[in-house]
């Protein structure tokens, strides 16, 4: 009736003959042969998966340490020091990535996609940051994946020069950006790139807001480019670009029309205020 228990089907077997039918089992049939085959290649597929979430976790965060650490290129009294520094933590990164590479040696990458598409992604946009300071140009995706092709390192056998090492081929391992990683993390780079312009007018310098506010119309130029017909994640990132966009657009404003007016050393606090204001009409439309 109603308000009753519901009958499990299983209850229709008393649990004297359940129990007879597992003892009755053969677990060397073929049958428990091929699930325990399955359960095995499961097993080493999550595994798997678990490290490189892992890997794909220490490569983000060596990459955002990499990120703060460029962020003191305008206020350093020596900028070279800086770039020396950060190449260094991004070989670390690499060397995190080499392992990624080994992880997927005849897998399917795309299988694990999820798992170490953030660290990608944050890696993209460290090496973007990086490339710009010294260039004040986009990296391309085929200059990323050139730095990840990987060669093994065989310290054991560096006195050995015999004829037999001189033959074998030096073993690679390579890992290629995806197209989608490589937008996200260059979406992602404009907000860095915001930040660089709002510390470089407070450390007194005029000139950079202006190539960044062209640099940065001429990336969201190529995005819209893309527009709806490209992944889902890239059209998201759209407006947080945009948003970037304004604010650098608005320090430019800032400095073309009242730059006279307001001594440089309060400029960055101008525009700390304006992109709040901006961020709460945001907010409240």
């Amino acid at each position: 009736g109603s308000g009753g228990f519901r009958k499990r089907k299983h209850d229709n077997f008393p649990h004297g003959q359940r129990r007879e039918e597992k003892e009755n089992v053969n677990p060397s049939s073929a049958l428990m042969t091929s699930f325990k085959s399955f359960q095995l290649e499961l097993d080493t597929r999550h595994d798997k998966y678990e490290r490189l979430v892992k890997l794909s976790r220490d490569i983000t965060i060596e990459s955002k340490r990499t990120i703060f650490l460029l962020h003191r290129f305008t206020s350093a009294p020596n900028g070279e020091e800086i770039l020396n520094e950060s190449e260094v933590k991004l070989d670390a990164v690499r060397r995190k990535i080499k392992q990624v590479a080994q992880e997927l040696i005849g897998e399917d990458m795309y299988q694990f996609h999820r798992a170490i598409s953030p660290g990608l992604q944050e890696y993209v946009e460290a090496v973007s940051f990086q490339y710009f300071i010294k260039t004040r140009s986009l990296i391309s995706v085929e200059e990323i994946n050139k730095q990840l092709i990987f060669t093994a390192e065989d310290r054991e056998d560096t006195t050995n020069t015999t004829s037999n090492s001189h033959d074998k081929q030096p073993q690679t391992w390579s890992l290629k950006v995806t197209p989608v990683d490589y937008l996200l993390g260059v979406a992602d780079l404009t907000g860095e790139l915001m930040r660089l312009c709002i510390s470089s007018v407070g450390n007194g310098d005029i000139d950079t807001p202006f190539e960044l506010s062209q640099f940065l119309r001429q990336i969201y130029d190529g995005f819209t480019f893309i527009g709806n017909t490209g992944p889902y994640e890239v059209s998201k990132k759209l407006y947080t670009l945009k948003q970037s966009l304004a604010k650098v657009e608005n320090a430019c404003y800032t400095l073309k029309v009242r730059g006279s007016e307001i001594p440089k050393h309060m400029l960055a606090d101008v525009f700390s205020t304006k992109t709040e204001l901006i961020d709460q009409e945001e907010g409240l439309s």
